[in-house]
């Protein structure tokens, strides 16, 4: 186990063979950066869509899993949360990977500080259609009868899916798209105002909220498509680093 004693968090990579320089940018700091944590926590979005498992078939994903096992095998501990774009990411990714998948949100002890994961899509309380959308597509019976379909047929429905959500973005006012403060105080508040540290919005940056007199650091993520970044946390604290 590295000794440096800091974990490392990113989010929002939307890796896809079509994105080249975010893949670059990720397998260095898979090389460079990655190893010297002693975890890493991966967010959601890791990839820009997951149709299922089986696509671990394909070179792409089976390399990026390559690679996260590598890292998991020097000793590095990997943990893994769905987001939007892939939230059937499943136990075959995992055992590829050698990821632990983690629930969200999730409450850990960091270093001694409490502090609650998510991935940030559920705080987006705003966004009405999106949070219809999302409870379908996580319903068992949804995820089951997706999954049955052949793989080429999966593969156009999430290109479908995807270009309809980015009409609907479009539509949309940036605020309905951002986290509802009155969602982040429930949040804090149900699990003892902890940190919280999230992605999804794309809008990196720290805040502090003042709920019912305890002062909750959050932190957001940055996305991977124009530079990427990710955030170091020890028991001194959390520091975001840009690789721009």
């Amino acid at each position: 186990m590295p000794a440096t004693g800091h974990s490392l968090f990113i989010a929002d990579l939307h890796l896809s063979p079509e994105l080249p320089q975010a893949v670059a940018l990720f397998q260095h700091f898979l090389q460079e950066t990655a190893p010297q944590a002693q975890a890493l926590y991966i967010l959601g979005d890791f990839f820009e869509a997951w149709i299922g498992d089986d696509d671990l078939a394909l070179p792409f994903p089976a390399a990026i899993a390559a690679g996260l096992r590598q890292l998991t095998q020097r000793g590095v501990r990997l943990y893994l949360m769905h987001g939007n774009r892939d939230f059937l990411l499943g136990e075959g990714f995992c055992q590829a990977s050698g990821a632990t998948l983690l629930a969200d949100p999730s409450l850990i002890d960091l270093y001694g500080t409490p502090t609650l994961l998510a991935h940030g899509d559920a705080l987006c309380t705003d966004d009405v259609t999106y949070q219809a959308f999302r409870r379908q597509v996580r319903e068992p019976a949804w995820q089951a009868g997706f999954l049955a379909k052949p793989l080429a047929e999966r593969r156009d429905m999430a290109r479908q899916l995807r270009a309809q959500s980015e009409r609907e973005k479009a539509a949309k006012a940036m605020a309905i798209m951002d986290v509802n403060p009155a969602a982040v105080a429930a949040a804090l508040r149900e699990h003892g105002y902890p940190r919280l540290i999230h992605g999804h919005t794309h809008r990196p940056a720290r805040h502090v909220h003042e709920i019912d007199g305890h002062a909750c650091e959050r932190w957001v993520l940055p996305d991977w498509y124009e530079g990427g970044g990710y955030l170091r946390c020890d028991a001194e604290g959390c520091k975001a680093f840009s690789l721009a």
